[in-house]
């Protein structure tokens, strides 16, 4: 997809609804808008962070996860006054989380330390892991665990202390990790429990028809690297899909109690949910305020084109994990290719993006400096940038202070779901941590980023006269751009820092 355009914070998957004239045509018709997707949605209610966290009780998963790999899981943790903490994490042969394969069983310890000064309302952390235990659910997940152990020297010793498949026991539990099994296995597998350095504690109210508003608490931990070989040494700057407190969750949730309930030896076997065919027609819209690695924050809004296979979209970057404070807009347009079924991940389709065409806005002063003291050559030609006016950057072959290079073509993986409330969602595949762009079919995710939703079904009569788009400042929440490429990490962090003087 679209996304390796700007800085890695700054990298926006540029998908959207319907237009008439292709979107990468030149003079081809803009993204119109409407008053239903230029307002918040129903469910994007205010949020306010818990400073400092209070991470005691349990959390859950509200649904299958998907990792980096692809590995499908669902995580049950508890945290006590004590610090100390145990974890579940329940893995499965298949996308919908419906064929558990093997279960681990993690307890330690976890102590906050400090706000992050690399990602704002983040808190730091620091954890020590007591013990690790593993279960097999299966002869074939035994079988694979060991296959993987055996591929390394310390992985062939942590195998010693797993049976042969012959000897599979349902139920048995092996100890990976305690004060009697020395050595860490978990690394000899690919996991780390890192996510744990890095955490977010916020609270919402979730409408609820002809009743009130439902309190709802959501616990944000640390990303974990879309390279399995970074992920021992990575420290999260990012987040991944939310755990919700067990006894404050979104509802009507399926899957909550069923994970509540479970445990190492009886994992939950969720139901599978509605999948609904690719059809990206409609207005597709970020749910609330987006969190990407190194201190990224953006909302997005797409619009596909599917007689055309066009699309166009916009990312709104920030400074701030409210997404209150705007630094810049990008509006992009392009074409995809006709989806396929993935033969890597289940469920996922396949398709290829090109960006032809970006603009770009200037939101803060200091986003509008930076772009008056590159070369004009590298982002939008001759003239001065001034806050809140709109540039076409096409002609330079995109904005080399942000890290949009033009034109550019990536490899996405796509799906489509409905939730409990009957919302149909889009999942667009997961950037790289390091930054890097999908530019090769090897490079394609393998994961998935935050869900869009859909805010308007049908797109908008273009036969009619073309309509003014919204102003920019009045309408932040609408849209966004993708980040640039890792070697801008840089600047980015330093733009970034300014603002929180």
């Amino acid at each position: 997809m679209p996304a390796a355009m700007l800085p890695y914070a700054c990298v926006l998957v540029l998908l959207g609804a319907h237009t008439a004239p292709a979107a990468g045509e030149a003079g081809g018709s803009r993204l119109r808008w409407e008053p239903h997707c230029q307002q918040p949605l129903p469910d994007r209610v205010p949020s306010s962070a818990i400073l400092p966290p209070r991470l005691n009780g349990p959390w859950i998963s509200t649904g299958c996860e998907v990792r980096p790999g692809p590995e499908f899981l669902t995580r049950a943790y508890t945290f006590y006054p004590s610090r100390l903490f145990r974890a579940h994490q329940f893995y499965y042969e298949d996308p919908f989380c419906g064929e558990p394969a093997h279960s681990l069983l993690v307890k330690g310890k976890v102590r906050l330390r400090r706000a992050s000064w690399v990602t704002r309302g983040a808190t730091e952390a620091d954890y020590h892991l007591h013990k690790v235990g593993i279960v097999f659910h299966s002869r074939r997940a035994l079988v694979d665990v060991t296959g993987r152990l055996n591929q390394t020297r310390a992985g062939r010793d942590c195998a010693r202390r797993l049976p042969p498949a012959r000897a599979w026991l349902p139920g048995a539990l092996y100890e990976l990790r305690s004060a009697r099994a020395q050595g860490d296995c978990l690394e000899a597998l690919g996991l780390t429990m890192h996510e744990l350095s890095l955490v977010r504690v916020q609270r919402r109210l979730q409408p609820q028809p002809r009743a009130s508003p439902r309190l709802v608490e959501e616990l944000y931990l640390g990303d974990i690297h879309t390279d399995p070989a970074e992920r021992r040494h990575y420290r999260p700057t990012g987040y991944q899909r939310p755990l919700q407190s067990a006894l404050h969750h979104v509802q009507p949730c399926p899957a909550c109690g069923l994970i509540a309930r479970s445990d190492v030896h009886h994992p939950p076997v969720l139901p599978p949910p509605l999948a609904l065919p690719l059809h990206l027609g409609g207005w597709w819209v970020s749910s609330g305020c987006e969190v990407r690695p190194a201190v990224l924050f953006l909302t997005r809004l797409f619009t596909f084109h599917g007689h055309s296979r066009s699309w166009e979209g916009y990312y709104h970057h920030f400074s701030d994990p409210a997404c209150r404070q705007p630094t810049f807009t990008v509006y992009a347009a392009g074409r995809y290719t006709r989806g396929t079924p993935s033969t890597r991940v289940r469920g996922g389709t396949e398709l290829v993006f090109e960006v032809t065409r970006a603009h770009v806005t200037p939101m803060d002063q200091v986003t509008t400096a930076m772009l008056n003291f590159s070369e004009p050559s590298s982002c939008g030609g001759a003239g001065a940038w001034s806050m809140g006016t709109e540039r076409d950057v096409t002609a330079t072959n995109g904005c080399l202070p942000l890290g949009i290079r033009l034109p550019h073509v990536e490899y996405e993986l796509f799906k489509m779901e409905q939730d409990p409330l009957g919302q149909s969602l889009l999942f667009i595949g997961q950037r790289p941590t390091d930054g890097s762009s999908p530019d090769t079919p090897e490079k394609r995710p393998t994961s998935y980023q935050a869900p869009l939703v859909l805010c308007h079904g049908e797109a908008p009569d273009f036969s009619r006269p073309p309509q003014h788009r919204p102003s920019l400042q009045k309408h932040p929440s609408t849209g966004g751009l993708r980040i640039a490429p890792f070697p801008l990490l840089p600047l980015v962090l330093g733009l970034a820092f300014l603002h929180w003087l």
